[in-house]
């Protein structure tokens, strides 16, 4: 009773302090005593039962969560440190950690529960254990510290802001980390992998490829490596244009070591992502794994030089798999370097001689026009309905104003102006597709 009266009395102090009118007005500018007290709630397994501990600390951490939105004016999820804390949990891929909200309801709720619950939904043995143990160890709000140190942004599946074509494929990463920024314009992105060896022609490929793509508004994406990968980022940095690199490691450790400077030009111009969390060291194991990233962000993936067997062809099989369109860029039947892309040509991927070839094939011929025309103009329900009607198979605006029950001079209006964004295209005598 005198250790629970104990626990009571610190979560009174816990409020009294952060009650106090003096309250800075930046979470982590709180004085430390507070956090402190707070966060320290979780280390006293003496105060009171586990379960009432849970519930109780559970609830400030939600509270507490709640404050930082309301002190920095932001959409915040509360649970946001949640969905941080089991991105640092091996086992918990996006499957699992979906089967997981989809039981319990929030992230909060599934990092507290306890293993009888885990093994109820079907987490095996080992994923249970390393779940237990990690919020052993994790502290949170050293986490969201260290983030926020960082200068780090952090998008949940939740998050409005997460890019729409990765959110798409089937195994999207519940969290991504980022330096930098993702723009709505970033949805008009080519993926630009290869070999670390490349060639001087490889190189210079690379560079004329991916600079004419950024400066005719296309978002290059890649994945930091030496050769082809460094080519790419730096063309489109010198074409004054947006790159997104992909890493397998935390966003907070440049890999490798020498693109440091180009690391920070990409900051500039786009963004470092990663779905590794922060401190997280470059590991072999990682590198396939965030492949599917690289080309889940991207409307196709264009291959400079590979072997047959190699990152670049991962990349390019994620692409294929997505339902994303493969590139490829013919070479010299002699060298190792060609074999990829001259096999993926034979398999039907998209031969490329110039950045035409790519436009074209994704229609992004008029990005920089698309792109003024989407700020200027937001996208509305009217736009939502027509999308979900549309695919690659043509339909007439009849029919489409049928299925819509949309007027006929609000649909061809408003179709007048999604073509302008580049969301579709008439293929003839009032028939529609989606554009990509």
């Amino acid at each position: 009773m005198v250790r629970n009266f104990t626990f009571v009395a610190i979560i009174v102090t816990v409020f009294l302090q952060f009650d106090k009118p003096q309250m800075a007005t930046s979470p982590f500018d709180a004085p430390e005593t507070d956090l402190t007290l707070l966060f320290e709630l979780h280390t006293l397994p003496t105060v009171c039962p586990t379960k009432l501990r849970h519930i109780l600390t559970s609830g400030i951490f939600s509270w507490y969560a709640s404050w930082q939105c309301k002190q920095k004016g932001s959409s915040l999820n509360p649970d946001l440190p949640y969905w941080i804390g089991f991105s640092r949990v091996s086992g918990i891929g996006p499957s699992r950690f979906q089967k997981l909200i989809d039981y319990f309801g929030s992230a909060r709720d599934a990092w507290h529960a306890n293993p009888g619950e885990l093994s109820a939904i079907g987490l095996d043995k080992r994923a249970t254990i390393s779940l237990v143990s990690a919020r052993q160890k994790i502290d949170l709000d050293a986490e969201m510290r260290r983030i926020e140190s960082l200068s780090i942004s952090v998008l949940t599946w939740d998050d409005a802001a997460y890019p729409p074509l990765l959110k798409q494929i089937s195994d999207a990463p519940f969290v991504l980390y980022i330096r930098g920024e993702l723009l709505p314009r970033d949805e008009w992105a080519v993926a630009v992998v290869g070999t670390r060896s490349a060639s001087m022609y490889g190189k210079e490929v690379a560079r004329k490829l991916a600079g004419g793509m950024a400066s005719a508004g296309v978002t290059i994406v890649s994945g930091l490596a030496l050769g082809i990968d460094t080519q790419a980022h730096r063309a489109a940095v010198d074409a004054g244009g947006r790159t997104i690199a992909v890493l397998g490691c935390g966003v907070d450790i440049i890999y490798p070591p020498r693109n440091r400077q180009l690391a920070e030009k990409i900051i500039e111009q786009g963004a470092l992502v990663s779905e590794f969390p922060v401190g997280t060291r470059p590991d072999s194991g990682n590198f396939p794994r965030r492949n599917r990233i690289i080309s889940g962000l991207s409307l196709g993936v264009l291959m400079v030089e590979g072997a047959a067997k190699s990152g670049a062809r991962i990349t390019i099989d994620y692409a294929l798999s997505q339902g994303r369109e493969a590139f490829a860029v013919p070479g010299n039947i002699l060298t190792r370097g060609s074999e990829g892309p001259n096999r993926l040509i034979q398999q039907g991927a998209k031969l490329v001689t110039s950045i035409g070839d790519i436009l074209e094939e994704l229609n992004l011929t008029m990005v920089a026009e698309q792109t003024e025309v989407a700020e200027t103009v937001p996208a509305s329900p009217t736009e939502a309905a027509i999308l979900a009607h549309l695919s690659a198979d043509p339909l007439h605006i009849d029919d489409l104003g049928e299925r819509t029950g949309i007027s006929a001079a609000e649909l061809s209006g408003t179709l007048t102006i999604m073509e302008l964004k580049g969301q579709v295209r008439q293929v003839g005598n009032m028939h529609y597709v989606l554009a990509r």
